[in-house]
């Protein structure tokens, strides 16, 4: 449809409201997936607002617990031998440290020795900061025992990493006294129980907390595969793995070769048999499960964990799943489900069909990547942009793949750790995400700050996701204005008010022939209040949680996009001008009698006018 633009040019009006409506209720709301049935899913996971943590990089809470070169060994790149401190957490990110240089390997190879001590303390020491943002759901990427800073290559995951506690020693000398093959063995270590601390906390302020489960690999020294690669097939964890060839005692050489996670080596991949994970580590992990769900182990869940995101979860047969939402409902009936669904084909493109996946029987919901991917494509390409009435078709028809309450529960995301930062993402339109969008592929991928109008587009992105069905997810940092390619440049420290930091001007591949500007690090308090600002929005409107959405102005001549959110008498409308112009709207569909929310448009007569690249949103109940 068109409307006018600045220069006053006639054009047809919105669409009126109770012209759309009956429409609306069949061809926009009532698609098949949310027409037939709903899932069984957690009601409070329809009202998150999720906060995504990579635990290393949030807050250093408690120094004590620092990690040492000790720490590292056993994760990539293998160098314990080179010199090593811990990195400065305000240091420009891209500026090799002095004892990274006397290595001479560069930036890449050191990133991932790096360890900068973020810690269990460090989040529960900022959880009034996440209260006070208005979020209620947590998300943390891996917490258990593991020698990277990702910690998805489990050393063990009963116990979570000694350097997020305040022992690290005495904790090591705990693990020594149990059998990690024997729950009935295992211990509370300081790490766990500061672990327990924060569930209380985070509980104490009526949030939710959800850990990462890594279900499908384990790491190198993790203690089953450490165990056969010492005893070979004598050892009681053999068919754990997937082994290619045993090791020959009576040859020199080492024959022993196995399966990793996409061929990586450090990830070593846990057998499959038609029942997904065999029964040796279904076993270890259903007892993981338990463990931290009902700590106590009382038949009272309310001290455990409100739920898993499952990390690769495509990769294991959907009979382990089914197993698992069975065992995880058993324990807790209100626990949160949510998977990683992502590439079907990496190399195409091709992102997965979710729709099988969250029928009710495994998942609940998962990270809404397909919103991701769609966000992308609208706001942030320039070349290889869509339409507003392509992007709402996208997003009508994937809504229409899940039971309507798993709309509502899905994490709609734009960026994560496993992806260059939202604020990244607009200085480097044009691309499909997590396609090698860093500067080690693509060396003229800018790693700059991003500027006025891309902050402006950042905001765009932020009002999208608090107005539309699902429940938006904030990777940290970016609320404050963090900026960063692909992994690593998305792990970046957290930006702090309260920390000085040094300017980045430094380049991954050095200075000389890789000009880029003096950026300044420090929190943005003016994106940083638009979030709180648009949080409180939603935490505020029942009609933003839980309401029926309908479209009510696609104009590809303007670039304009309008819906409303619809629950019983209780209406929002949102208005957005993905333009570069200034533009006019007749006021048919925009009421005089609703209540301005957020944005400031100017009203002349029967128009509003719309700002280049901003939004409004009205109570239009």
């Amino acid at each position: 449809m068109n409307s006018s633009d600045e220069s006053g040019n006639d054009s047809l009006s919105l669409i009126p409201l109770l012209g759309i409506f009956a429409f609306s209720v069949f061809s926009c709301l009532c698609t098949p997936g949310d027409s037939l049935w709903a899932a069984d899913v957690p009601d409070w996971s329809q009202d998150a607002v999720w906060y995504q943590i990579f635990p290393e990089r949030f807050r250093n809470g408690d120094p004590s617990n620092d990690p040492t070169i000790r720490d590292i060994a056993g994760s990539w790149p293998h160098d314990t031998s080179s010199a090593w401190q811990l990195s400065p957490w305000t240091a420009d990110w891209y500026e090799l440290q002095p004892w990274e240089k006397q290595n001479s390997r560069g930036f890449y190879f050191n990133v991932q020795r790096r360890r900068y001590g973020g810690d269990i303390q460090g989040i529960i020491n900022q959880l009034d900061y996440l209260a006070d943002l208005g979020i209620n759901t947590i998300y943390l990427n891996p917490i258990f025992e593991s020698p990277s800073l990702h910690k998805y290559d489990a050393t063990m995951h009963h116990h979570v990493d000694n350097n997020f506690g305040p022992t690290p020693a005495a904790d090591r000398k705990l693990w020594r006294t149990e059998d990690p093959a024997d729950p009935d063995t295992w211990q509370w270590s300081g790490a766990d129980s500061l672990f327990l601390q924060l569930i209380r906390e985070v509980h104490k302020r009526d949030m939710k907390i959800i850990i990462d489960g890594v279900f499908n690999h384990v790491g190198m020294t993790n203690f089953a595969f450490r165990d056969v690669v010492k005893r070979q097939k004598e050892s009681p964890f053999s068919d754990w793995f997937i082994i290619q060839s045993w090791d020959n005692p009576l040859t020199q050489q080492n024959e022993f070769e196995y399966q990793g996670w996409f061929g990586v080596r450090e990830l070593p991949e846990i057998r499959e048999d038609e029942e997904g994970l065999v029964d040796g580590p279904r076993q270890y992990f259903d007892a993981v499960v338990r463990r931290w769900m009902d700590p106590d182990n009382d038949g009272d869940p309310s001290d455990g964990i409100d739920g898993w995101r499952l990390d690769v979860a495509e990769k294991v047969a959907k009979p382990y799943w089914r197993h698992f939402r069975r065992l995880v409902k058993s324990i807790n009936p209100d626990a949160y489900i949510t998977a990683e669904l992502f590439w079907e084909d990496w190399e195409a493109g091709e992102l997965i069909d979710t729709g099988p996946w969250l029928q009710g029987e495994m998942f609940d919901a998962a990270m809404n990547y397909h919103f991701a991917s769609y966000c992308v494509q609208f706001f942030l390409n320039e070349d290889r942009a869509i339409s507003p009435t392509e992007f709402d078709r996208k997003l009508r028809e994937y809504r229409g793949e899940h039971p309507s309450n798993v709309n509502f529960a899905m994490q709609n995301l734009v960026d994560s750790h496993d992806t260059d930062r939202v604020g990244s993402m607009i200085v480097n339109p044009d691309r499909i995400i997590d396609h090698r969008a860093g500067v080690r592929d693509h060396p003229e991928y800018k790693v700059r700050k991003p500027s006025g109008r891309e902050r402006r587009i950042q905001k765009l992105i932020a009002v999208f996701q608090m107005t539309y069905p699902g429940a938006p997810m904030i990777y940290y940092g970016d609320e404050v204005g963090m900026w960063g390619a692909d992994d690593p440049d998305c792990r970046k420290p957290m930006v702090w008010a309260d920390l000085d930091y040094e300017a980045e001007d430094a380049h991954p591949f050095g200075r000389k022939g890789y000009s880029r500007p003096v950026d300044t690090v420090q929190v943005q308090q003016e994106l940083l209040a638009t979030y709180r600002e648009l949080i409180d929005i939603r935490n505020r409107s029942q009609a933003l949680r839980r309401g029926e959405i309908n479209t009510a102005l696609t104009d590809d001549h303007r670039n304009l996009y309008g819906f409303e959110r619809i629950d019983g008498d209780k209406k929002i409308a949102v208005l957005i001008n993905n333009s570069d112009k200034r533009q006019r709207c007749r006021n048919k569909w925009i009421q005089d009698s609703w209540n301005l929310l957020y944005g400031n448009p100017e009203s002349r007569e029967d128009q509003v006018i719309i700002e280049p690249k901003s939004a409004v949103i009205w109570d239009a109940s």
